[in-house]
């Protein structure tokens, strides 16, 4: 008898997953780079994380690990080998790359901070589909949403909207000061505008991968 995480299990399936997670930790610190609005779960973290003095890395974990107990006990199906990996890979990355990128180069000029959403915007979208199509379980933040949308009549995007607006609003009044290099186009962007271009890598790139055919 399988566990109901492992239902959907495959070597290829786990390592599409890993990847994809891996690059969420990339994105982040591109976002972060850019300093033109990071998404709405990372302006959350980075509020907390300067709120309690520590880093992205630290906090991720932390706060991904209280929603994963929440999600554990309300709909434990949303709970896959991915939510795992996410809990341990994305936070750890981020802040490896983010270090790499600012030994690396200075964004100070306007078009470097372009290049760099663009890029985490791109890799947002490859990243995002390999994830979603491996289909190992979701990060306990996605899952919020999910069931919300589940256990109420509401859509899931405006259950999803919802936990955006949230977090950005915490991640705001924790950044008060500097919420400027957090919060902007990006935000609004990987918010409302990175659904289609999605899934045009889910159809052209992270399904043909998942059939063997890429």
């Amino acid at each position: 008898m399988k566990f109901w995480f492992l239902e959907k299990f495959s070597w290829r399936r786990l390592i599409m997953s890993f990847t994809g997670t891996a690059f969420l930790g990339v994105v982040v610190a591109f976002l972060r780079k850019s300093e033109l609005g990071t998404d709405p779960w990372t302006c959350f973290v980075v509020g907390l994380a300067r709120v309690f003095g520590i880093s992205y890395g630290l906090m991720y974990p932390v706060i991904i690990g209280v929603l994963l107990i929440v999600v554990f006990f309300v709909d434990r199906h949303y709970i896959g080998i991915a939510t795992v990996i996410n809990l341990f890979l994305v936070g750890t990355v981020a802040d490896g790359v983010k270090v790499l990128l600012d030994s690396s180069f200075s964004a100070s000029s306007l078009w470097v901070k372009i290049v760099c959403l663009l890029v985490a915007l791109v890799i947002l979208c490859i990243a995002s589909s390999l994830y979603i199509t491996a289909d190992l379980g979701v990060s306990s933040y996605d899952a919020i949403a999910l069931i919300m949308s589940d256990k109420f009549p509401i859509q899931f995007r405006w259950c999803r909207i919802t936990t955006d607006v949230l977090c950005t609003v915490v991640g705001f009044i924790c950044l008060r000061d500097i919420w400027q290099t957090t919060i902007g186009i990006g935000t609004i962007i990987t918010a409302f505008c990175m659904g289609p271009f999605t899934q045009f890598c889910c159809v052209h790139i992270a399904q043909p991968i998942l059939r063997g055919k890429a």
